[in-house]
């Protein structure tokens, strides 16, 4: 490394030191105001940022800048212009305006609208966010901005996560003020994203077509060996992984992105990256960040990063395990027990809400992590089930049993659980849950929602969070302003959320079948799949939810919804048809290929002597004849299957249902096929490269 971390660390980003040192005082401040209380930016501070910004990126060997923004493509959009301007003798200056680091003009025509806007209304606009900070890469002054149509709807994922921090901060504020407490100001909520990823050789990537167009394997056999021995997880790295690794985290922390923990996961040819939890909204920038790095970073190594959910059948899929928790501005971490009774109590109450909003918003926490790739992965014994459900620990709920009775708890201190009187015992925090079955679990002082997946932006699963949870803050808030007697109201409040919401809470096994009917027993939803989730997102509580605290208004939420189910749509189609072209010209073929070479060899065998009986070839012959028609029939009825979709006409629900129920049984049957043609043929004569050397190979 040729320049300490301290040095690295953050010195491609126009962060906090570098605008104290670059910008005059009274500039400072009032950019500072405008990020602090998110009051207007005046057009004069503006300029005088905006000549630092280009100042300090130039000096960083920028050319260009840029409005980096996250559509609802899921990835980020960037479009560059350059500072120069022409002068009239000839020449060129760099210059850069307060207007032109405010606000974009992109074309939006190709970016999902979900039906917000015609074609021909095509105009977007980008606006800075200055909460996160502007950063240079690949010789391009990246500037976060929120992204919307010409008439003001959102198209993009950071609009509404702004919208739902503001949210929590208000009413998190109501809360904090009823115990006393006037001295923060703000109250944020911060995420850590761990990213997990597999990494693999390009040279087996390229003659993939599955990899190339899907990025997963739509074909494949089980090796002879997976993840049996366990031996890969936390096993050493192999040398060109950790030189992958050593770039990245020197990319990733001049950027100013907190990776700290990097290891080897569960999977062959699989890894994960934890970094320092931050502020929400500038944790989703550096997810997006992290994911766009990794894959460069693996093309430089002769590698190929793969962030699909479920890449290869048969060992774990990827996710994205989002820690969240909420603090004030002075670093006090509101899900942290406490040692005192009003620390305790008040920790109690941010419990309390948060066990509410899970339990009345289960569907909205199952939405936002709903994918065509995630499918494949909640609930393949290797990650969360599809049941929504809480792990709080033995104690924690014992503690939370004594509190909805009235009892004593029995735990480390004995003792009437009445709040605000009694300390709340010092149990031990279970920061190292292993129930890797629970979707999301207290940590300690956090919750960490592990259905994500490895691909998708943390950025929708933390609206819906913060959102959620300002719903329960503000309907207690009102309950408590109220109060003539604090103390009793808010232990009643506790004792009766507990009472009517602990359904959601499950510290078991969530694998079992038992737990599938338990669950149902107890009224939790289970949506399998994204087409059984996503209507749900346009229920009327969920719209009444959203519109009321100003995250989506009506309109926005129907195209999010018809964005994400024709997504879906888009995805089953494209694997189905790399399928059907990925038969048609590969396999069919080389299995013909290999069974007219067994013909060839039998046939001159059994010429010279009839003595040989040639069963080898025989049944192979015959067993590879009977798959390679088995596979024809399947691909037969799989082009059949996709022209029968044109009758479902535009209804994108309609159309997802008939692509979950009828499309992808037949994918399935179609893979399993294959998969049985690679197990009895030649590893000469199959076409593409096989798990045993994508997984083990590098």
């Amino acid at each position: 490394m040729s320049k300490n971390i301290s040095e690295i660390f953050g010195s491609m980003v126009f962060s906090d030191v570098v605008m104290k040192e670059k910008l005059p005082k009274d500039v400072y401040k009032s950019l500072h105001k405008t990020i602090g209380n998110g009051s207007d930016l005046d057009i004069t501070v503006a300029n005088m940022v905006a000549i630092a910004m280009k100042d300090w990126a130039i000096e960083k060997g920028a050319t260009h800048y840029t409005h980096w923004f996250q559509p609802m493509t899921g990835i980020t959009a960037e479009k560059h212009d350059s500072f120069i301007s022409p002068q009239s003798d000839g020449r060129v200056i760099m210059e850069f305006s307060g207007k032109e680091l405010i606000k974009g003009e992109p074309d939006a025509s190709s970016f999902p609208s979900g039906g917000l806007r015609a074609t021909f209304e095509a105009r977007g606009y980008t606006a800075w966010d200055p909460t996160s900070y502007a950063f240079v890469k690949d010789g391009v002054l990246c500037i976060p901005t929120a992204f919307c149509s010409y008439s003001g709807e959102a198209l993009d994922k950071k609009t509404p996560l702004l919208h739902s921090m503001e949210t929590i901060n208000e009413q998190a504020l109501r809360i904090l003020r009823l115990f006393g407490n006037t001295a923060a100001k703000r109250v944020i909520t911060t995420v850590g994203p761990e990213q997990e990823y597999f990494l693999i050789d390009k040279k087996f990537y390229d003659q993939r077509k599955d990899l190339i167009f899907t990025g997963r394997t739509l074909f494949g056999a089980t090796a002879p060996k997976g993840q049996e021995l366990e031996d890969h997880y936390f096993g050493a790295i192999k040398p060109r992984v950790s030189a992958f690794m050593k770039e990245l985290n020197e990319e990733l922390w001049a950027l100013g992105i907190l990776a700290k923990t990097e290891h080897n996961e569960v999977a062959p040819a699989q890894h994960e990256l934890a970094p320092i939890f931050t502020t929400t909204n500038i944790a989703v920038d550096h997810n997006q960040l992290t994911m766009e790095i990794m894959k460069n970073v693996a093309a430089r190594h002769g590698l190929v990063c793969l962030l699909h959910e479920k890449p290869f059948e048969g060992v774990n899929g990827s996710g994205k395990h989002n820690n969240w928790s909420i603090s004030t501005d002075s670093g006090i971490n509101l899900l942290e027990p406490g040692k005192s009774p009003h620390e305790n109590s008040q920790f109690l109450l941010f419990l309390a809400a948060v066990i509410k909003a899970v339990d009345e918003y289960q569907d909205l926490m199952r939405i936002s992590v709903a994918s065509a790739g995630n499918d494949h992965r909640l609930g393949a014994n290797e990650a969360p089930p599809a049941i929504v459900s809480m792990f709080l620990g033995d104690e924690l709920e014992a503690i939370l049993g004594s509190i909805e009775n009235g009892t004593e708890y029995s735990g480390t201190e004995a003792a009437t659980m009445e709040i605000g009187v009694h300390v709340l015992p010092n149990f031990i925090k279970d920061t190292t849950d292993r129930n890797r079955t629970s979707p999301f679990a207290f940590t300690g002082n956090k919750f960490e929602f592990r259905m994500l997946g490895s691909a998708q932006s943390v950025s929708g699963s933390n609206v819906v969070l913060n959102t959620i949870v300002a719903e329960e803050l503000e309907q207690f808030a009102d309950i408590l302003e109220k109060a003539e007697d604090f103390n009793a109201e808010l232990n009643k409040l506790i004792s009766e959320t507990i009472k009517n919401h602990k359904r959601i809470i499950f510290n078991g096994d969530g694998y079992s079948e038992e737990w599938q009917a338990e669950a149902e027993r107890r009224g939790l939803l289970n949506l399998k799949t994204t087409v059984d989730a996503l209507p749900h997102f346009v229920d009327e509580k969920n719209v009444r939810l959203f519109t009321k605290h100003k995250i989506f208004s009506a309109a926005e939420m129907h195209s999010r919804y018809e964005i994400l189910m024709e997504a879906y749509i888009k995805i089953v189609n494209i694997e189905a048809l790399t399928m059907v072209d990925m038969a048609k010209k590969d396999f069919i073929p080389a299995v013909s290929r290999y069974v007219g070479s067994l013909s060839a060899t039998a046939a001159s065998v059994l010429g010279i002597s009839s003595r040989v009986p040639c069963l080898a070839e025989l049944s192979l012959i015959e067993k590879l004849s009977g798959l390679n028609d088995e596979t024809y029939s399947e691909v037969t009825a799989l082009e059949e299957a996709l022209k029968g979709a044109e009758s479902c006409g535009e209804d994108t629900l309609k159309l997802g249902i008939y692509y979950k129920d009828v499309v992808l049984p037949i994918m399935d049957r179609l893979r399993s096929a294959v998969d049985r043609m690679e197990e009895n043929t030649s590893a000469a004569a199959w076409p593409v490269p096989v798990y045993g050397e994508i997984l083990f190979e590098i």
